[in-house]
């Protein structure tokens, strides 16, 4: 049986922008924006080319907001990457690869290339290289 990650709720301060920033800056499509009885919210979006979805909105967490760290997604090119998310206006480190745990500036090995980025609220993400299949 496959056991598939469906769904990672992301709490946020304000869900307008959130949305505004995940779709505009970081890329991702709005599956749906959904008002539930008693004022909850949920804003589902998606990365490109993702099968696994990121949830904001209200009466969805408890979580404060700007808690979740080390979502991580991964790209064929990270420069490419890189180049998508700064032209969108998105405050993102340069590449950067780990050295004795310690990020270091600068491409690394095979599966040990980043960029960095936070949402409005904080909430901190990781894009990382994935090596070709061929």
């Amino acid at each position: 049986m496959d056991w598939k990650l469906e769904v990672v709720v992301v709490p946020v301060a304000d869900v307008d922008r959130a949305k505004v920033f995940y779709e505009e800056q970081a890329g991702f499509t709005v599956d749906h924006d959904t008002r539930l009885r008693d004022g909850a919210r949920v804003v589902q979006l998606t990365p490109p080319g993702s099968s696994c979805s990121i949830v904001v909105g209200t009466g969805v967490i408890e979580s404060p907001p700007g808690s979740v760290k080390g979502l991580q997604l991964v790209v064929p090119d990270i420069e490419k990457a890189h180049a998508e998310l700064a032209a969108r206006g998105v405050e993102v480190s340069p590449v950067q690869h780990f050295e004795a745990g310690v990020r270091v500036n600068g491409h690394g090995e095979a599966w040990n290339s980043f960029v960095f980025f936070n949402d409005p609220d904080g909430n901190g993400w990781a894009v990382q290289e994935a090596p070709s299949k061929a």
